[in-house]
């Protein structure tokens, strides 16, 4: 039970106490009426009164016909006295039945010591609870450099690597771990050390902290987990106390397992001149690296960490005796989409069109947290529908929400501008069927989502970890396909174009400065890539080249994207016929599917993505 809850009961039952000390008073309904001294006396001689009763300076009058007074006296002066002094006749005084009524020790005793008692309880009950907070700050102060690491131990949502699909050769890496905790005399039989640590590495979403889950599923050991983040504070080693108060718990657990999210919060690279030589980020991470390979053993126990930025780490972080092992999570293939999707549908009642292998094939390069968002997404469509079952209909418009955002059609444009946004985007489409090395157009929408007035989307028919420079090329084509149609039909541009021009400018970029595909240039890159962010901006940019050839950089973009525009421009005004049909269907129904587009223009004849060049 919380403090506070104790604290309300006790309060609680201080009220109750109250209450039945003052249930000990006698409350009538109905009170007798008050009369004066006057009004008695006139009674009396009148004959009226049968009895009259004293207690201290309150009279209880009785009359003959059973009805009751009260009246007051002065306190210390006698009621014979006061009678007399009224001018009441000594005969009528000595037939008077009067008595005298003496309080009881228990009411005397009420009435002098309990105003007393209360004030001194109420005083102590204050007192105690100032003092209970003041303790309750006192052991907050004393524990604030503790560990905030917490065990896992929940059986009933216990996750194994049979809930993680894909990441084969990761559960593979992973599971050796689980081997060296189970059963550790297999491996030190053949000399074989179990890693003091394991990063995993990857793109967000990606699974890295499900996958840390999972280790400590298949692991009967203690598992504690905590974030970066927690370890620093503004108080000056605050966090390198809470590392030796982790270590510390995890050698009296071990074998255990230490899960450390987001490790880049603390282990970015020392020296980057922020903070200063006592930077609290610095201190802790110091205390990491010592406690993880230090003078003391640290046998039994694990550290598993995970981060998005590993370029960003100290290198003393990644020698051998620290993070042994490096698990990298890459973004999921077809074959790991399709599992992964299979996984997240359970509990989601799918209707007989859902096809989970197109999703899969529709969502190339989602992470699996996205792939488990489309899902989401499409059950909240169809309850919102109310559907019974998710259909084919409500996946594929997730897709298109997660990728570009919920559809507009508050946001309704004029129609000049739907004209010209149907030629923009009939324009993307024509130019990257058209071109051999582009990906294939699967939809076209002149319908509002996010920030587009509408959208093109082409994917590739296969997963791609290398791209080609004929590829980048058709690309930068296909992305100024709408620029060109302006030019073309309407002979301006609008500012529509305006993102098209950023990504065709920036992979021009990316062409000459990190890829070295610019024939005049040669094989070399441009810039280092070393970051110093703060307040979420790059403060130094680091130039290995002369001001001659940021020069020369910038005629070779230009280039560049003038070959790519002149080719997209030919595309266009060869197909002007096709383009026009397209633009037609576009007004019409705002919307055209791959298989709609195909029949339209015909079936995209695509190349080789790669041909040996003959000797």
């Amino acid at each position: 039970m919380r403090p506070l809850s104790k604290n309300i009961i006790i309060f609680i039952l201080f009220v109750v106490a109250i209450g039945v000390v003052f249930s000990t008073y006698d409350v009538e309904d109905t009170k007798p009426e008050t009369i004066g001294t006057s009004t008695l006396i006139e009674k009396i001689q009148a004959e009226e009164v049968d009895r009259i009763e004293v207690r201290e300076d309150t009279l209880s009058v009785f009359s003959k016909d059973g009805t009751e007074f009260t009246a007051k006296k002065e306190s210390g002066e006698a009621l014979s006295d006061l009678l007399v002094n009224y001018g009441l006749a000594s005969e009528q005084l000595s037939a008077l039945n009067i008595e005298v009524k003496e309080p009881s020790l228990w009411m005397t005793l009420v009435k002098s010591v309990l105003p007393t008692l209360l004030f001194l309880i109420g005083f102590m009950f204050i007192f105690w609870f100032l003092i209970k907070q003041m303790q309750g700050a006192n052991n907050r102060a004393l524990t604030f450099g503790q560990s905030r690491a917490r065990e896992a131990g929940d059986k009933k949502r216990k996750i194994t690597f049979k809930n993680v699909a894909g990441a084969k050769e990761a559960k593979e890496e992973l599971h050796e771990i689980v081997d060296f905790l189970k059963a550790p005399k297999k491996f030190s039989d053949l000399g074989a050390k179990i890693p003091r640590g394991v990063l995993l590495m990857g793109p967000p979403g990606t699974g890295k902290t499900l996958m840390a889950r999972a280790v400590a599923g298949e692991a009967n050991v203690p598992f504690f987990h905590i974030s970066g983040s927690e370890f620093v504070e503004m108080f000056v080693g605050v966090g390198a106390s809470r590392v030796r108060d982790l270590f510390a718990k995890a050698k009296k657990a071990a074998p255990c397992i230490v899960f450390m999210d987001e490790i880049d919060a603390v282990g970015r690279q020392r020296g980057a001149g922020l903070g200063g030589g006592h930077d609290e980020r610095e201190q802790t991470l110091n205390q990491i690296l010592v406690e993880m390979d230090g003078f003391e053993p640290n046998n039994g126990v694990i550290i598993i960490a995970a981060t998005n930025r590993p370029d960003v780490l100290d290198p003393a972080l990644l020698r051998p005796g620290r993070f042994d092992r490096r698990v990298v999570l890459d973004l999921p293939s077809l074959k790991d989409r399709e599992a992964i999707l299979k996984v997240h549908k359970k509990g989601k009642p799918l209707a007989d069109d859902a096809n989970i292998t197109r999703i899969a094939e529709r969502t190339i390069g989602f992470s699996g947290a996205d792939l488990e968002n489309v899902l989401n997404e499409a059950a909240i469509l169809a309850a919102r529908h109310s559907k019974k079952e998710v259909g084919q209909k409500e996946l594929l418009e997730s897709i298109e929400k997660v990728m570009l955002g919920p559809e507009r059609k508050s946001s309704i444009l004029t129609p000049e501008e739907r004209k010209v946004t149907a030629y923009h985007e009939a324009g993307h489409a024509l130019v990257g069927h058209m071109l051999p090395f582009t990906d294939d157009v699967h939809k076209i929408s002149i319908i509002s989502r996010g920030r587009a007035a509408g959208y093109t989307m082409s994917l590739p028919s296969e997963d791609k970890k290398m791209h080609f420079r004929h590829e980048f090329l058709d690309d930068m084509a296909m992305i100024l396909g709408g620029y060109a149609t302006e030019q073309e039909i309407f002979g301006d541009i609008s500012t529509g174009a305006s993102n098209d021009l950023e990504k065709a400018t920036k992979m021009a970029k990316s062409l000459i400065t990190q890829y070295g595909m610019s024939e005049k240039l040669g094989p070399r890159t441009y810039g280092e890539r070393e970051e110093m962010i703060f307040m979420g901006r790059e403060i130094r940019e680091n130039r290995d080249y002369s001001e001659k050839t940021a020069e020369e950089i910038d005629a070779e973009m230009l280039e560049l994207l003038n070959n790519a525009l002149k080719r997209a421009k030919e595309v266009i005004h060869t197909h002007k016929d096709k383009l026009e049909i397209v633009v037609k269907e576009l007004l019409e129904k705002e919307t055209i599917e791959k298989e709609v587009f195909e029949r339209i223009i015909g079936p995209a004849t695509k190349a080789p993505r790669l041909a040996q060049k003959a000797l």
